[in-house]
């Protein structure tokens, strides 16, 4: 069905080449030489666009603006006038017009005006699924499990690229191929963690990337100073794409200085990884350095009660004065209090600043059927991510920075995956409960559906007891039970989880800003 327009000009037999252009391409064009009898002809009858002229006698061209965005405020409008004064532009824009042209008009400025509002979606559409079929043949050849951690790098943010971009269009079936190149890649990335992952702990800072334990001090401590205060902000679970929902609404108040990712320890998981991060240490240097601290898998406590104090000491340790704040952000009220603490905040060099959202979203996702609904793919979870962001006193914290002399880090502890291939496995009561993860005694599997550690300490972690294990899932497996298997299969399943071995949950954001 030919897109419809209404021309509105008092002039408008003078128009008529210009309509017969658009009608040659294909277009019904609907002509009116006054804003009263154009008002009621859309009522009548749908239009899928109007250009209307400025300067008409009666009602003018902004009067009949006005009552055409109070009737159908979705119905793009392009402005058509003589003047160039910016007083009138102004009004046109403030009056949400779709575009703005000044006559005299030629053919091709209208066509382009009609292309861009109706049909920028679809050519946008066309160009990035062209765009990606030249990309998937260039990352399906570089895939390979002997790849370099900053190849891996690059290739996750092409493919979350390429996630973001068709995530615009309709297409169903290039979607569905980017899935499968997700799948495959994240299969051959569980690879090269099993065969690198004792390495890269052994070797610490002789890395050409950072962990969990190696971050700070190679990323944050150099660049704290007395003159300079650093706000740093870890958002839990936030995952690389994620991010770039959140740099996107930043960008006005932020310029980006770096945007990378380091690599989350196993178990993905705050217990783990965030304390890790924060004492400098690895899980079991930890228990080891300070037992006080560090709270078993199977204690029954919260787990992550003393990473304030393991910041503190992996500060003392580093040389750094442990003149710092510190705040846990669970929920919006507290998020604006912080908003009364920014002056003492300018005036000290870190302020750690933990938001939790995004967490209790992916859990309340799994056991609210409301918000499982709303969430049921990756692009709908990022849109209420996006929709948080908006509405957060974090995005406020971010607007009172504008303008200080402040570094801010955007940070996370691991990611998430959405989860959908089930795994079996057997357990005594006391293995852990994690659907990524399992530590445990006496667990049975099948060896090749997980990435297993006989031995904790082989990868510095403490052991739950003496004779147990740990046993990772990969790509988007999850463990399940025997018992009562299909009620937890269809329970869990398309919902999001962490603790395993795939890019999503591994590859965390590390973004440093400075306010504009």
């Amino acid at each position: 069905m030919p897109a419809r327009v209404l021309w509105i000009d008092d002039e408008i037999d003078l128009l008529k080449p210009h309509v017969m252009f658009l009608q040659s391409k294909g277009y019904e064009v609907i002509t009116m030489n006054n804003g009263v009898d154009a008002i009621d002809a859309i009522k009548n009858q749908m239009v899928d666009i109007i250009f209307l002229d400025e300067q008409m006698p009666g009602l003018s061209g902004l009067e009949t603006l006005y009552k055409i965005k109070e009737i159908f405020p979705a119905i793009p409008v392009v402005m058509i006038t003589k003047s160039e004064e910016e007083s009138i532009m102004d009004e046109a824009i403030g009056s949400k017009i779709s575009d703005y042209l000044l006559k005299p008009v030629n053919p091709g400025q209208v066509l382009l005006a009609l292309k861009k509002q109706l049909e920028s979606k679809r050519l946008e559409s066309e160009r990035s699924t062209a765009s990606y079929q030249q990309e998937f043949r260039e990352i399906g050849a570089a895939l390979s499990p002997n790849l370099s951690f900053k190849e891996w790098e690059e290739i996750y943010k092409k493919l979350v690229f390429w996630e973001m971009e068709l995530s615009k269009t309709d297409d169903e079936g290039m979607k569905e191929i980017l899935r499968n190149q997700r799948d495959e890649a994240n299969l051959l990335f569980s690879k090269f963690v099993e065969q690198n992952y004792i390495g890269f702990l052994r070797n610490g800072s002789d890395n050409e990337f950072d962990m969990s334990h190696t971050v700070l001090r190679n990323r944050l401590l150099p660049i704290l100073s007395d003159d300079v205060p650093v706000f740093f902000i870890l958002i839990d679970n936030l995952r690389y794409d994620h991010w770039k929902v959140l740099q996107q609404r930043i960008r006005p108040y932020m310029n980006t200085l770096s945007d990378d990712v380091y690599m989350s320890i196993l178990p993905s998981v705050t217990h783990y990884a965030r304390n890790s991060m924060f004492a400098g240490l690895l899980p079991s240097e930890i228990e080891k350095k300070y037992p006080d601290y560090w709270i078993r898998e199977d204690s029954g406590q919260f787990k992550n009660q003393n990473e304030k104090v393991l910041l503190e000491e992996c500060l003392k340790r580093f040389g750094k004065e442990p003149n710092y704040t510190y705040n846990k952000v669970l929920n919006n009220s507290f998020g604006f209090k912080i908003l009364e603490y920014l002056p003492k905040m300018m005036q000290t060099p870190l302020n750690v600043i933990i938001y939790n959202f995004i967490d209790m979203l992916s859990h309340a996702s799994t056991e609210i059927e409301l918000l499982r609904e709303m969430a049921n793919d990756d692009d709908s979870y990022r849109s209420l991510i996006a929709s948080w962001f908006e509405h957060s006193p974090l995005l406020e914290l971010i607007k009172s920075l504008t303008g200080q002399k402040a570094i801010v880090v955007v940070t996370s502890d691991h990611g998430s995956i959405r989860i959908d291939n089930p795994i079996r496995i057997k357990g005594d009561r006391d293995t852990s409960v994690n659907l990524r993860f399992k530590a445990g005694r006496n667990m049975e599997y099948n060896p090749k559906d997980v990435f297993s550690v006989r031995n904790p300490g082989d990868i510095f972690l403490p052991k739950v007891t003496i004779t147990s294990s740990f046993v990772f899932c990969r790509q988007n497996d999850f463990f399940v039970y025997p018992n009562n298997y299909n009620q937890y299969v269809n329970y869990y399943r398309n919902t999001i989880q962490h603790g395993g071995i795939s890019m999503e949950e591994l590859l965390v954001p590390y973004a440093v800003l400075q306010p504009r």
